[in-house]
């Protein structure tokens, strides 16, 4: 082997489609170009990964970098950084911005300031009563990852609820459709109910089972009439999982990790505000039910939905509190953890997090780590332990839901087309982002 590569990564095993083996990864000009042993004096530039275990590089296919319009509370480049931070080479971030993402203009707005990210980006339209004719165009847009439909009513001013109107949507394009799935007649009807409980472990009795359930029974069914895929997010109920097993003919399915982890009423207990997500976080019998759906494959990805508020938010009075919490630094080492105790293989994780995204986006060159792909890679050390704390996180409101928790597993370097983004917990000085390829566009 006679050629100079760019970097090589050496000495660490490598999680390849074919299985883990030790073996050095070779990059040039942005993409992989070996796998297998390459010499030292073929690398112009190299990362030891000796003791590591080498991943695809992770793809967090939900965020909320809340720019433009809520900057106060975390903007592109404190999220970005926050991503590579924790491991993450590409995020595909939501349009419930203000103003939303609705049209092309602010697709563009988006796609010229994400210049300036650490990380691999790419935007969801978000359908609006006022732009279905336009979506079927804007879905294909470079740099747009889809449609994204809230059903219910979350953070921004984003909802489609109607049935008619929800069919309308679906109607127009082809990409698959991203949906947060709750009904908002139903919430509309009991918020009483958080109101006279004031407290936030009334937010899983608020937005209860039948809320969710509804939601994704609807959509589904008009997913089928309309021959259009649809990906599911953030299932957080025992039942939305049996009924989605059935579903797998139209509808993909997304867990986070804080649904795995945590469980009423002992979060809302100890966490307030800070543990106010939206569809809730549920008690043990849903969170069993959810690792059942990763054990019978029911579940194709995880996503973090890193969705900061400031802490002076999370402390109002409930239900004034915003729902969301930040994630994509933390879901990494929250899920090697888990790894670590048993919950969850190596292999699911990085289907979950790598192969996953690239089946159900049709992702361009990455999830993988084979040659002609992206040269995008994830160092991991599966042995170091670490406790995760306010103090360590880059999200701009600076604060965590699992302050204190000790885990097993911990990014070690993020490596993003060739360029090392991240290494022992420093970010590189210059964000070298650049909009995420897909084969629909």
């Amino acid at each position: 082997m006679n050629e100079t590569f760019d970097l090589v990564v050496s000495g660490g095993e490598v999680m390849t489609p074919a299985g883990r083996r030790r073996a050095d990864v070779a990059i040039t000009d942005g993409r992989i170009a070996a796998i297998g042993d390459v010499p030292s004096t073929a690398a112009g530039a190299s990362l030891d990964a000796r003791g590591l275990m080498v991943l695809p590089g992770i793809v967090d296919t939900q965020v909320h970098f809340r720019e433009p319009g809520h900057e106060e509370k975390e903007d592109l480049a404190h999220g970005s950084r926050s991503a590579v931070a924790g491991g993450v080479v590409a995020v595909f971030e939501m349009p419930n911005t203000n103003p939303p993402t609705t049209t092309p203009a602010a697709l563009e707005d988006k796609l010229e300031r994400a210049r300036g990210m650490w990380c691999d980006h790419a935007f969801f339209a978000g359908a609006s009563d006022d732009n279905h004719d336009e979506l079927a165009e804007l879905e294909l847009h470079p740099g747009c990852c889809g449609v994204k439909i809230f059903m219910g009513s979350s953070t921004g001013s984003l909802l489609v609820a109607d049935d008619e109107a929800l069919a309308s949507v679906l109607r127009s394009g082809r990409r698959r459709v991203a949906i947060h799935a709750e009904d908002e007649f139903r919430l509309a009807e009991r918020r009483h109910l958080a109101v006279e409980e004031g407290h936030p472990r009334a937010h899983p009795v608020w937005r209860d089972v039948e809320t969710a359930l509804r939601a994704t029974r609807r959509i589904v069914t008009l997913a089928r009439d309309a021959a259009r895929p649809i990906h599911v997010l953030h299932v957080t109920t025992a039942e939305e999982i049996a009924f989605l097993g059935s579903a797998k003919d139209i509808a993909t399915v997304e867990l986070l990790p804080q649904h795995l982890t945590l469980a009423a009423p002992e979060c809302y207990e100890r966490l307030g505000g800070f543990a106010q997500v939206n569809p809730p976080i549920r008690d043990s019998r849903h969170r069993d039910a959810l690792w059942r759906g990763i054990d019978q494959g029911i579940v194709d990805v995880m996503g973090s939905d890193h969705a900061p508020h400031t802490a002076e938010e999370k402390k109002r009075p409930y239900p004034e509190t915003p729902g969301g919490m930040p994630g994509v630094e933390t879901m990494l080492p929250i899920l090697l953890n888990h790894v670590a105790e048993g919950r969850l293989t190596l292999e699911r994780l990085v289907d979950l997090l790598c192969y996953g995204p690239q089946r159900l986006y049709n992702i361009r060159g990455k999830g993988r780590i084979s040659v002609g792909y992206d040269g995008d890679l994830t160092l991991v050390d599966l042995k170091e332990t670490r406790t995760i704390s306010h103090a360590q996180q880059h999200a701009k409101c600076g604060w965590t839901a699992y302050e204190g928790m000790t885990v097993t597993g911990w990014p070690r370097a993020t490596v993003i087309r060739g360029h090392v983004a991240m290494r022992d917990g420093e970010i590189s000085d210059t964000p070298t982002g650049k909009p995420v390829r897909f084969w629909d566009t």
